[in-house]
């Protein structure tokens, strides 16, 4: 079965450095200072479509100063590369131990995909990536289309993972199976509306759904 796993909120726990760079970056651009809730429910959309969402009134001369410095404070606050959920590491080697395949499709840029993936030294684990930046933003299905396409697998012989609605919801306009994961940015109870086959409260959990049981 192919894995097709969200990255922030999914994979990488960062939210809060998402929350805190967006918030800086609006006081820089002269426009309202969110609160984590509101800024962390656009988490996983492409840039583009999540300043759109939260700043409806702003130009977009304005969204367009507010994503340069955006991206300035994503890179001032590197350091140390974020950290992975508990877990990551050893479930993605067991299922590809047991024949699945990986891929991940993001809200995130190619460039900071890529980097993020270079600094841990795992990009021969992923078969297949989209990024927003290279095809429609979620909840379009295009970037799952695209990866179905290039890994030759059906809707049906793979799986979404994800911590938002964006996520399963790009899963269920191709009849794909979805699981969604608590421990995101969006509540359990908002991820229910997709049907997902099951809600993880840790991401080792993906082990105990019967098609990816090693």
């Amino acid at each position: 079965m192919l894995v097709i796993l969200d990255w922030d909120g999914t994979v990488c726990n960062s939210a809060e450095r998402i929350v805190q760079c967006m918030q800086r970056a609006s006081e820089r651009a002269g426009l309202p200072v969110l609160e984590p809730a509101a800024i962390g429910n656009i988490i996983g959309l492409g840039l583009p479509e999540a300043l759109v969402a939260l700043f409806p009134e702003a130009g977009s001369d304005q969204r367009e100063r507010m994503r340069a410095y955006y991206s300035e404070e994503w890179l001032a606050a590197r350091g140390e590369p974020l950290p992975l959920f508990d877990g990551v590491l050893p479930t993605l080697d067991r299922l590809l131990g047991a024949g699945h395949q990986l891929a991940v499709a993001t809200g995130k840029s190619r460039r900071g995909l890529d980097r993020e993936l270079g600094e841990r030294g795992l990009h021969d684990l992923f078969r297949s990536s989209r990024c927003a930046d290279e095809t429609a933003s979620k909840p379009h299905p295009r970037m799952l289309q695209e990866i179905l396409r290039e890994t030759g697998c059906r809707p049906e012989d793979a799986v979404m993972v994800g911590d938002t609605v964006y996520d399963l919801e790009m899963a269920a306009a191709l009849d794909m199976p979805s699981i969604g994961v608590s421990y995101g940015v969006h509540e359990p109870d908002r991820l229910q509306a997709w049907k997902p086959r099951v809600i993880i409260d840790h991401f080792s959990e993906l082990l105990c759904w019967p098609p990816l049981v090693p």
